[in-house]
C-alpha cells in the first residue's frame, strides 16, 4: 500500500482505536473515575500493538501516524483565536491579569524546577544534555502535539530521543491533569472550596461515562453560511488553511533571522497567522460569519487524533533508555504543580480560588482542553467569572508559553544562555509576576479557602 491510499488506510485504522479508547472510557468505571480521555486509552492500545511490544500491526502505519501529530498540531494553534472577539489590552488586564500572573509562575517555574533538578541531579547522576529539562513544559503546557513539533528543533540540537520523551512527558501531563484534578476535586467538594459544588451535588454520572443524555444534548455548532454555496465546515476548515498559510509565510522569514532557527516550528506562527486573519476580518465584516463552536470543533477532532497518534507513535526504546531522569523529571513537575494548585492559587486568587486554580493545574499539566474540562467539572454552567478570566488570560499567555514563541524557543535560549543562566532567567519571570500580583492587591499573605 502506497502514497495517499496508505495514508487513508493509516487514518482509518487510527480512527478505529479511538473508538476503541471511547468503549474503554464507557465500560471501564476506573477510566471513569479518572476521566481518561478516549484519546489516551486509544493510543496506548494501538502502542502495545505497535513493534516495541505486541508487533501486531505493519511498520507503514506507525510510520505515518508519526507524522500527523506535527502536522495537526499547526491546526490546533490556527484555531486558537480564530472566531474569538479579541478585547483591549486593559480589559483583559483588570479580568484576567491575576490569572495571567498565576499562570507565568505555575508555567515559568516547570521550566525553573525542571533546569534546576536537571543541573543538580540528572547531569551528574544521567550525564543527560541540558536541554532535557525543557521536555517538561513542552510535554506539560505544551502537549503531544507541540512535542511532536518541536522534532526538528530537538535534532537541530544534538538530542534525537527531545520529541518522544517530551510526546510522553504530555502523556504523563494528560493523566496527571485528569487523575490528579479530579482527585482533588472531590476533596474541594468535601471541604465546601468549590462554589457550585457540594457533597449532595457532585459531579454528574454523564459525564463519567462521556455518554450525554437526550435531556442534557446541545448543539455543537451554527451554520453561519450557506450549505448551497459551501458546506459551513468547509468554510471554517478554508479559514484555517489561510492563517496556517499565513504561518509558512511567517516561518521563512524566521529561518532567514539566523542559521540556529533553521529548525524552528511552525506551528506557533499558525498561530500568529490565525491572531492575523481574526483582526483583519473584523474591519472587513467577514468575522460576523464565523462560528467559534465550529473552530472548536476542527481543534477537539484535531487534538483527538493528534492525541492517538502522537501515543502510538512514541519510541518507546528512547523512553526506555532515559527511564530514571524521565521519572525523576516527572515527578518534580507535578510536585511543582500541586503546590500551585493547593499553596499559591489560594493566596494569588482574591476569590473563586479553586476554580480559577484547578482550571489553570490542568492547563498547565495537560494542555488548554484539560483545563477546560476541569472548569466544566466545577463550575458546568459558567455561573463564575473563571471561564472569561482564563480566557482573557490565554490571549496573553499562548503567543509565548504552552506552546507559544517561548516554548518553541526555549531549547535555543537555554543552549546560548547554559543552564544556569536560563535558570536565573526564569527565576526573574517568576519574581517579576509575584510582585505585579501582590502590588496589585490579588495576593495575600494568608489564604481563605471556603467557597466564596
Amino acid at each position: 500500500m502506497e502514497g495517499l491510499t496508505s495514508v487513508f488506510f493509516s487514518l482509518c485504522v487510527l480512527f478505529l482505536f479511538l473508538l476503541a479508547g471511547k468503549l474503554l472510557r464507557t465500560k471501564v468505571r476506573l477510566f471513569q473515575r479518572i476521566f481518561l480521555p478516549a484519546s489516551i486509552l486509544g493510543g496506548f492500545i494501538a502502542l502495545a500493538a505497535g513493534p516495541y511490544l505486541l508487533d501486531l500491526l505493519p511498520l507503514f502505519l506507525f510510520d505515518t501516524w508519526s507524522q500527523i501529530p506535527g502536522l495537526l498540531i499547526s491546526v490546533v494553534f490556527a484555531t486558537l483565536f480564530l472566531g474569538v472577539v479579541i478585547p483591549g489590552i486593559r480589559t483583559m488586564w483588570s479580568q484576567g491579569g491575576s490569572q495571567l500572573c498565576f499562570g507565568m509562575i505555575a508555567g515559568s517555574g516547570q521550566y525553573f524546577i525542571a533546569m534546576l533538578v536537571t543541573a543538580l541531579l540528572l547531569i551528574p547522576l544521567f550525564d543527560v544534555p541540558p536541554i532535557f529539562a525543557t521536555i517538561l513544559e513542552i510535554g506539560f503546557a505544551g502537549g503531544h502535539g507541540t512535542a511532536a513539533g518541536m522534532h526538528q528543533v530537538f535534532s537541530e540540537l544534538g538530542f534525537p530521543a527531545g520529541s518522544a520523551l517530551a510526546q510522553m512527558s504530555a502523556t504523563v501531563g494528560i493523566i496527571t491533569a485528569v487523575a490528579g484534578g479530579v482527585f482533588y476535586i472531590n476533596i474541594a467538594i468535601r471541604r465546601g472550596y468549590c462554589v457550585n459544588l457540594d457533597k449532595r451535588n457532585g459531579i454528574p454520572e454523564y459525564k463519567k461515562t462521556g455518554l450525554i443524555p437526550e435531556d442534557k444534548r446541545f448543539p455543537s455548532s451554527s451554520a453561519t453560511v450557506a450549505s448551497e454555496s459551501i458546506e459551513p465546515l468547509a468554510f471554517h476548515f478554508a479559514i484555517t488553511g489561510l492563517a496556517i498559510l499565513i504561518g509558512w509565510v511567517l516561518l521563512a522569514g524566521v529561518r532567514q533571522l539566523h542559521p540556529v532557527l533553521q529548525g524552528f516550528p511552525l506551528f506557533p506562527l499558525a498561530m500568529i497567522g490565525g491572531m492575523v486573519v481574526q483582526l483583519v476580518s473584523v474591519p472587513l465584516g467577514v468575522s460576523k460569519y464565523y462560528d467559534r463552536q465550529s473552530f472548536e470543533r476542527i481543534l477537539g477532532f484535531s487534538l483527538d487524533v493528534l492525541v492517538v497518534a502522537a501515543i502510538a507513535s512514541i519510541r518507546l526504546d528512547l523512553f526506555i533508555e532515559n527511564l530514571w531522569p524521565f521519572l525523576i523529571l516527572m515527578a518534580a513537575g507535578i510536585a511543582w504543580l500541586f503546590f500551585c494548585l493547593v499553596y499559591l492559587a489560594p493566596r494569588m486568587f482574591p476569590y473563586n480560588w479553586l476554580e480559577r486554580g484547578i482550571t489553570e493545574y490542568g492547563m498547565q499539566s495537560g494542555v488548554t482542553a484539560m483545563g477546560l474540562l476541569l472548569l466544566r467539572l466545577v463550575d458546568p454552567y459558567y455561573k463564575t467569572d473563571t471561564a472569561q478570566a482564563f480566557g482573557f488570560k490565554q490571549m496573553l499567555y499562548e503567543p509565548f508559553l504552552g506552546g507559544g514563541l517561548v516554548t518553541a524557543t526555549a531549547p535555543f535560549i537555554l543552549v546560548s544562555l547554559g543552564i544556569w543562566w536560563s535558570i536565573w532567567a526564569a527565576a526573574g519571570i517568576m519574581l517579576i509576576f509575584w510582585l505585579i500580583s501582590r502590588f496589585s492587591g490579588w495576593t495575600r499573605s494568608r489564604p481563605y479557602k471556603k467557597a466564596r
